[in-house]
């Protein structure tokens, strides 16, 4: 959502990122089992990576800020599924119900025929689902030109960060054209746009007080996004 509690960078009064030294890669036995109905429910259609970014953005701001990570993934697979008419909410409900009272009941046996579930999550957990595109469409920038991103507020789900709105920097890299999330995350399909790396100084993003002398940041932007810079 354009400046949802999600769109968390440079938001002052959330507390430090204090990562923890060698963290575990699962922190509890659920979250590995959240980790895999990511990769089963796009395999089945439920939504698009950017679809997939959408549905956590749904979710309540305290809850939001106030869950584990991975509590996000089911929350957006839920979402989905019970959008698109796959799982009864109620029938949700009930089983989670069931479980919080009967913590020590078996769970349904899955059926994974001949192993493509599991063949299926190895081959695309390690590299993803490739974003690229080809259309043949011209690329309206270059590397080195000058652009800012513009500042109007997005309706839906956008990868235009708030902390860049309005800012200016110099184009680094191109990438090529790749999935527009504004379209795919909403509904309107792939409407692939060329992809390009920004470099903007500390002082642009953070101010002259805040920004580190010489420092830089890099972000990745669709050409939508951007606008030759007028100065």
């Amino acid at each position: 959502m354009s400046s949802g509690v999600h769109d968390l960078g440079g938001r002052e009064g959330v507390g430090a990122i204090n990562p923890t030294p060698a963290e575990p890669v699962w922190k509890a036995e659920w979250e590995k089992h959240a980790h895999t109905l990511f990769p089963l429910a796009f395999r089945a259609g439920f939504f698009g990576v950017d679809q997939f970014r959408f549905g956590m953005e749904q979710m309540d701001p305290d809850e939001y800020l106030n869950t584990p990570y991975y509590e996000h993934w089911v929350h957006s697979v839920v979402h989905h599924g019970v959008r698109h008419g796959h799982f009864d909410a109620d029938e949700l409900d009930r089983r989670t119900q069931y479980y919080l009272d009967n913590p020590d009941a078996p769970l349904p046996e899955g059926k994974d025929a001949e192993g493509e579930l599991v063949a299926f999550i190895e081959g695309i957990i390690p590299v993803g689902a490739p974003a690229g595109r080809d259309t043949g469409k011209a690329a309206k920038f270059s590397v080195g030109d000058r652009v800012t991103v513009i500042s109007d507020a997005a309706e839906g789900h956008t990868r235009r960060a708030s902390y860049i709105r309005g800012k200016t920097g110099v184009i680094d890299l191109a990438h090529g054209e790749m999935i527009y999330p504004d379209t795919a995350g909403n509904d309107r399909g792939e409407s692939p746009e060329h992809v390009y790396t920004v470099r903007f100084t500390t002082e642009e993003i953070w101010g002259a007080e805040e920004g580190e002398p010489n420092g830089s940041i890099t972000f990745d932007v669709w050409e939508p996004y951007i606008v030759p810079a007028s100065k």
